[in-house]
């Protein structure tokens, strides 16, 4: 059985490595997909849109599963599942096959993604909870730039379909391991609570409402760039497909190592700084929530101009430069938002509040995004259709940006 912290956090970590490589698998082939299958480019986009619609409509069911028993199962299951799935996607024939197996892959990855998290919270004490969570969601950027490498490298020697096989296998031999977690005690749901009423009690919580708001525009400009990336460098810069998916991984490597470690440690160290009620777990305040959003604002708002100038840049070089910097403030991000999701509701409803928030994050934000910068792409200049994804960036940063009354109402009673 395994009951140390650091390797259950281990455990959930490397899957959620894998959880991010499959994502970025298609998109690491989607031209050589498009020539074979003769998908325009919105057709190629709702690859992506039914993988989510699959994935957010399952999260909030398999967090309210979650908030009332034990959730090793369940994540076990959402493993298997989205492995086999991952490795039947290479046998599609068709768009409306291929689209079967990505919405499947959703449902898997909906309750793993929903669940982990809330594991790592209840191990993790209060003054290592961003340390935690970085080092969870560090998984997003390496695994998504294996993603892009290892599909451009298979898919170069092998052929798109191999893609999906090597990308499949490991996760039906680690599926099992989860059973072997001793879950935390903590308080669960003692009454059976509808969907929708939890939702709610979620939604009624002020910093909930404003830092979901926020990453439904980030989500959005994310989840379009990453999809169309490889395809964009092709276009625009002439690179090779292995070659442009080699670079751009090794940048997101890079990028969202340093982002994702030092908006852990600025987490921590913020949470540090409240006051002593403030710090305490069970008890969210205000205080707290806004400084977390403070951090995810000035992220994302260095990113948002940078983000601009990179897609006018002149040259691919000029080009992964200003993404370095992009992602780095993207990343940066990563584990204050999650973290506030998390500490700014009843624990009882955690499993449930990061459920609600991916489905969210996802029907207001990559479900659509990808598809509507592919039509986009149909009929404007791929540049002048990137211009969107910045725009989305600035409203996220709106939204998360400090509010002197919020501030004023947060200190400290004397």
């Amino acid at each position: 059985m395994i009951r140390r912290p650091g390797t259950i956090l281990g455990l959930l970590t490397g899957l959620n490595f894998l959880n991010y490589l499959d994502r970025m698998l298609v998109a690491a082939v989607l031209p050589r997909i498009q020539s074979e299958l003769h998908l325009s480019n919105f057709e190629g986009g709702l690859l992506a849109t039914v993988f989510l619609l699959g994935y957010f409509v399952t999260a909030p069911v398999f967090g309210a599963l979650a908030d009332r028993g034990p959730r090793k199962g369940l994540i076990a299951f959402g493993v298997l599942t989205w492995s086999v799935a991952t490795a039947a996607s290479g046998l599609a024939g068709s768009l409306l096959a291929l689209l079967a197996a990505r919405a499947v892959v959703g449902i898997g990855e909906a309750s793993y993604a929903t669940l982990a998290p809330t594991i790592i919270d209840d191990i993790t004490p209060p003054e290592k909870k961003g340390k935690a969570l970085s080092i969870f969601y560090l998984a997003m950027p390496l695994g998504s730039a294996l993603g892009y490498v290892l599909g451009g490298f298979v898919e170069k020697h092998w052929g798109w379909r191999a893609v999906f096989f090597v990308g499949g296998g490991p996760g039906i031999v680690l599926a099992l391991s989860c059973l072997l977690i001793v879950e935390p005690v903590r308080k669960l749901q003692t009454v059976k609570v509808r969907i929708r009423d939890s939702a709610r009690a979620l939604l009624r919580i002020p910093h909930f409402r404003r830092s979901v708001a926020g990453y439904c525009a980030q989500t959005a400009a994310i989840g379009a760039f990453a999809y169309w990336a490889p395809k964009f460098l092709e276009t625009r810069y002439g690179l090779a497909l292995d070659k442009a998916n080699f670079l751009f991984g090794a940048v997101t490597v890079a990028a969202g190592a340093v982002g994702t470690i030092l908006g852990g440690q600025w987490t921590d160290r913020t949470l540090a700084r409240l006051p002593l009620g403030a710090r305490h777990d069970d008890h969210p305040t205000r205080v707290g929530s806004n400084a977390l959003l403070r951090i995810c604002a000035y992220g994302v708002g260095f990113a948002t101009p940078l983000c601009a100038a990179a897609f006018l840049a002149p040259s691919s070089t000029m080009f992964f430069v200003l993404v370095f910097f992009v992602e780095v403030g993207l990343f940066l991000a990563t584990s204050p938002l999650n973290t506030i999701v998390l500490r700014a509701v009843p624990v009882e409803l955690r499993a449930s509040s990061m459920a609600l928030s991916i489905f969210a994050i996802h029907i207001l934000g990559d479900l659509w995004s990808p598809p509507l910068l592919g039509l986009l792409q149909d009929y404007l200049i791929i540049t002048v259709a990137m211009m969107g994804l910045p725009a989305l960036l600035a409203v996220a940063t709106f939204l998360w940006w400090p509010r002197p009354s919020e501030a004023r109402e947060d200190l400290p009673s004397p």
